[in-house]
């Protein structure tokens, strides 16, 4: 025999009666399946404070359904178009910005009234 085989019988010989000793320790399956998920539905159960709020409080009365369509439509509308900014590099030149006079051509009464 070589020295490679006669390693290898070593190794083969240590890890057989490992594994079937490690085999005995294993659980079985429906072990495994009786307590599948149980974390998942503590963890979710643990973060709601009141199960039934929804039955004991109603909903806020003040806003009609049509204004809350109208206020999600334009809510989500912002979304689809990025709103125009203003040149950074041209600071208080032109009619716009909250400086700005909307009545005077864009240029700002004087301080004095002339």
């Amino acid at each position: 025999m070589t020295n490679r085989t006669i390693s290898f019988s070593r190794w083969a010989a240590l890890l057989v009666p490992a594994c079937l000793t490690l085999n005995g320790c294993m659980s079985t399956t429906p072990d495994f399946d009786r307590h599948f998920g149980e974390s998942v539905r503590s963890f979710t159960a643990a973060q709601i404070i009141d199960p039934d709020a929804a039955t004991k409080n109603p909903s806020t009365p003040g806003v009609d359904g049509k204004a809350a369509v109208g206020a999600m439509a334009n809510y989500s509308a912002s979304f689809k178009a990025p709103p125009r900014t203003a040149n950074a590099f041209v600071i208080g030149v032109g009619g716009s910005g909250p400086g700005a006079a909307a009545d005077s051509g864009g240029m700002a009464a004087p301080a004095n009234g002339e």
